[in-house]
């Protein structure tokens, strides 16, 4: 009997510990899914690239601006972001290159960072992976969409300039500088972006019988002796969104400051560094703008060409004290008035 009973309570352990480890695997079979399933979803890795024209602070601010758009989204760069970042140095055939090798390399989304730049990917990508473009001055004229609403394709983006900015600096100019018949313009003519914007210019001058006077240059080795040609020629100097130019814009400031001239520039990066004015918006909010976008297509599964171009609405008149005072320029109360939000745009 004794022999019996402890046999069948060792089958009603051995029942009970195969149970429980059945139930426990079950536990843990269930939680792994549940894990697994967690995982693979805040594990998800992404790869993009990214091609920008040149290096200077307007362009490194659209950049960053992108780069901190994806990392509020929960794409972090080195986490679950590899970004391959290349710089042409504004060097025509090494942006045909950066974008021949992106093209042929396998990405979830490439970003292009300048009209040049942005041309290059779109006319070296043959396969349809999404294309967003960022700092591009007039994207129709760059052949780089067909419809600004509805781009379509594999291609949308920003558009970093509004004519409405151009047309208020040269008013504003016409307004406060009556000394100011000639305004000097440092110009590469092989970016469209800048042909587009200084034609803008010449109109708005035209009306204010203001003439455009222009020093060309192919490369940003010659931007020193273009400001410097301009002296004498000119009353006051201004740029536009020109890459090449704006990559040597410290020789401008140096012209300008040494005889006394009023620059004026097309984007803030360029004030903050030592232009006198322009009327425009932050870089880094344009970038972050675009950024929003890439969390669209990569996060959110938006397809690209659904998503229309924007362009910058919000404009305010930028000025730097500091920067009027090196260029002999007195600042009055009148010209501040223009400005809507002065804590933050009047740069002391």
């Amino acid at each position: 009997m004794k022999k019996k009973k402890i046999w069948a309570g060792l089958s009603l352990c051995l029942a009970l510990i195969a149970s429980g480890c059945g139930n426990n695997n079950a536990a843990v079979n269930n939680t792994d899914k549940g894990t697994n399933t967690g995982s693979a979803a805040e594990t998800k890795s992404y790869k993009i690239a990214i091609s920008q024209y040149v290096e200077h602070p307007a362009l490194d601010a659209t950049r960053a601006g992108i780069l901190d758009a994806l990392k509020d989204a929960g794409i972090v760069e080195g986490e679950n972001l590899t970004v391959n970042f290349e710089n042409a140095q504004a060097d025509a055939t090494n942006n045909l290159s950066i974008a021949q090798k992106i093209a042929a390399d396998d990405n979830d989304l490439v970003l292009a960072i300048a009209t040049p730049s942005a041309q290059a990917v779109v006319q070296s990508m043959k396969n349809d992976t999404p294309i967003l473009f960022a700092a591009v001055t007039d994207p129709l004229d760059a052949k780089l969409i067909t419809d600004l609403e509805h781009p379509g394709g594999n291609v949308s983006g920003a558009s970093d300039t509004n004519p409405e900015a151009i047309i208020r600096l040269m008013d504003y100019i016409a307004a406060n500088f009556p000394k100011v018949k000639k305004l000097g313009l440092i110009i590469n003519e092989g970016e469209a972006n800048a042909v587009i914007m200084a034609d803008q210019a010449e109109k708005a001058l035209d009306k204010h019988g203001i003439e455009l006077v222009k020093a060309a240059i192919t490369n940003t080795s010659e931007v020193k002796q273009a400001a410097e040609s301009l002296v004498g020629r000119a009353d006051a100097l201004y740029i536009t969104l020109d890459n090449t130019v704006v990559s040597g814009v410290d020789t401008i400031i140096q012209t300008a400051n040494d005889n006394k001239i009023p620059f004026f520039a097309s984007d803030r990066d360029t004030v903050e560094k030592g232009a006198f004015a322009t009327v425009g918006f932050k870089y880094y909010d344009h970038g972050y703008q675009v950024g929003q976008m890439a969390v669209e297509v990569l996060k959110n599964g938006k397809k690209i060409g659904d998503l229309k171009v924007t362009m910058q609405e919000k404009l305010d008149l930028i000025l730097n004290l500091k920067a009027a005072a090196a260029q002999g320029i007195e600042v009055t109360d009148a010209m501040k008035a223009d400005v809507a939000d002065q804590t933050n745009n009047i740069i002391q």
